[in-house]
């Protein structure tokens, strides 16, 4: 998986690429710690728009970011889901964890 980070206006971006599993884990965690940690930014924002694949470790690790994220005191919010990504997050409830746009 390749992660992008844009930052803007309080916001940092993070825009996945390709399969969201065990294997992201040390690349997503950094992208999110780095992020958490910037004194600018006030919202994560999870763009998973050209995700092709997550498994539960992708959700494990979303779970992990929303603990961190409001411990923190930032939002985080999940974007542009689609296809079958959207439907692992619905089985799973995340609509009820997350605000998904």
């Amino acid at each position: 998986m390749q992660i992008q980070v844009e930052k803007d206006s309080g916001n940092a971006r993070l825009v996945l690429r390709g399969r969201f599993d065990f294997q992201s884990n040390r690349e997503f965690r950094t992208a999110c710690d780095n992020s958490l940690a910037a004194s600018d930014v006030r919202s994560i924002e999870v763009d998973m728009n050209a995700v092709e694949y997550l498994d539960s470790s992708a959700l494990g690790m979303l779970l992990v970011l929303r603990d961190k994220g409001s411990a923190a005191n930032k939002s985080v919010a999940i974007s542009n889901c689609r296809g079958q990504v959207r439907e692992v997050l619905d089985i799973a409830n995340f609509s009820k964890l997350f605000t998904i746009r």
